[in-house]
């Protein structure tokens, strides 16, 4: 299996990536009136509906020890080997996990097998780049790397519906292309530690004094302007429903 790299980026996890409630809508949407429902690759719990008889699945120690005591019951597992017989659950969700699994195919295989009902992925679609990338190329060669392209998930789950989450100004959800609007933050190493990705490239410090400068100048603003007047953002992110 591949390294649990959660148990020593994941600390401060849970403060740094509330839910968002206009994300969460559309997960829950998509999950439909399921009541046993999966969440592999659970992490802290994030966007598990309550009122629902949640299992989560989640590799990493660091994380399992910050779900609240009200959140649903977890197992310590891997996405590749769920213990749970052929269409045990209602419906899946994996938010924003599976590129970090040692065998997506595998993974997504699974979680097909142990779910009736519409497995429910929030992922990020490679082929967009982000503003930041314009200042962290390394980024868009991560996404590259670990990110399946969205054609697999049809060759993987068979055929989905793929539809775009837009992320609002103000998201509460810390993850790599949540501040958008809000370029100052990239700038805050304490916000930066919520994004994996910020931990896999080695750039960034010096790439982001770019950035900083051209805030400081109004570059920054002039360039990107039309961000300013919009309340949510295609930074590219997708959710991925099968069945």
């Amino acid at each position: 299996m591949a390294d649990v790299q959660y148990d020593r980026i994941g600390i401060d996890y849970a403060a740094l990536r509330k839910p968002d409630p206009r994300i969460a809508s559309a997960i829950y949407a998509a999950l439909g009136p399921a009541e046993t429902i999966i969440n592999v690759g659970a992490g802290t719990g994030s966007y598990e509906p309550a009122g629902r008889h949640v299992t989560a699945i989640e590799p990493s120690s660091a994380m399992i020890r910050q779900r609240a005591p009200s959140s649903a019951p977890v197992i310590q597992g891997y996405a590749e080997q769920l213990p749970f017989d052929d269409n045990s659950f209602d419906a899946a969700m994996a938010i924003l996990t599976v590129h970090h699994w040692a065998d997506k195919a595998a993974g997504l295989r699974e979680l097909r097998r142990v779910t009736r009902g519409p497995v429910v992925l929030l992922t990020f679609d490679p082929a967009q780049r982000p503003w930041l990338t314009d200042y962290l190329p390394a980024l868009a060669t991560l996404d590259d790397v670990r990110m399946p392209a969205m054609a697999d998930y049809q060759h993987w789950l068979g055929p989905v519906t793929v539809t775009t989450v837009p992320v609002p100004h103000d998201c509460t959800d810390g993850f790599l292309y949540a501040y958008w609007r809000r370029p100052t933050a990239y700038l805050d190493p304490a916000l930066r530690a919520g994004s994996s990705s910020f931990w896999a490239i080695e750039d960034a410090e010096e790439r982001l004094g770019l950035l900083a400068q051209d805030l400081e100048s109004g570059a920054w603003a002039r360039r990107y302007a039309d961000l300013l007047t919009l309340d949510a953002y295609d930074a590219g992110y997708r959710l991925v429903v099968s069945g």
